[in-house]
């Protein structure tokens, strides 16, 4: 496997381990319940999160078909990853951020929006993995944002995004705490 595909995959997992411990901090049985009218809940979030990844697999799952018919060469270089100033960027929870059409939360159950969350993660990670060998640093898609990513970028986009949420997980837990949701749950 190419050395940057193993960084990235690498990131992708740790950015997974940091949000499935945010959501432990909440209980499975109040991971439906937004802490506010105007917030999400780790449901929402979750579906929010398997929404992102799905079109951004779509779009590199696109990129990478055109690479195959045009015959695009092996990685022959080290390209390069998401900078990190687009990383904390993208995790930075100070400025919020109006989720694009299409990654709405459509209101799906914890374990229905846990369930997608999870495929949507085995799609991308089946779809770098079957790309390994592919000049992936040479296929380009604009973001309106951060301009021209390669995969790999995408991919740390992925990472940093749901980063983001981790910490907006923790500040549910918070919220949920604050309300006394905690201590009216049943026992």
């Amino acid at each position: 496997m190419h050395p940057t595909l193993t960084q990235v995959l690498a990131t992708l997992e740790q950015s997974r381990v940091r949000l499935r411990a945010a959501i432990d901090t909440v209980p499975e049985e109040l991971r439906d319940q937004p802490p506010g009218s105007d917030r999400w809940s780790v449901a929402a979030v979750l579906e929010h999160l398997a929404l992102v990844d799905e079109r951004v697999t779509r779009t590199l799952a696109g990129k990478i078909d055109e690479a195959r018919e045009a015959h695009g060469g092996p990685e022959e270089d080290s390209p390069a990853l998401l900078p990190p100033h687009v990383e904390a960027m993208l995790a930075d929870r100070t400025s919020k951020r109006q989720a694009p059409d299409g990654a709405h939360p459509t209101g799906l159950t914890y374990a229905a929006a846990c369930a997608r969350f999870d495929a949507s993660r085995a799609a991308l990670h089946a779809l770098l993995t079957g790309a390994d060998g592919l000049a992936l640093g040479r296929l380009i898609h604009e973001h309106p944002r951060f301009g021209a990513l390669n995969p790999y970028q995408w991919a740390g986009f992925i990472a940093a995004h749901e980063s983001r949420h981790a910490q907006q997980i923790a500040e549910i837990a918070t919220q949920l705490r604050a309300s006394d949701t905690f201590a009216a749950r049943p026992q």
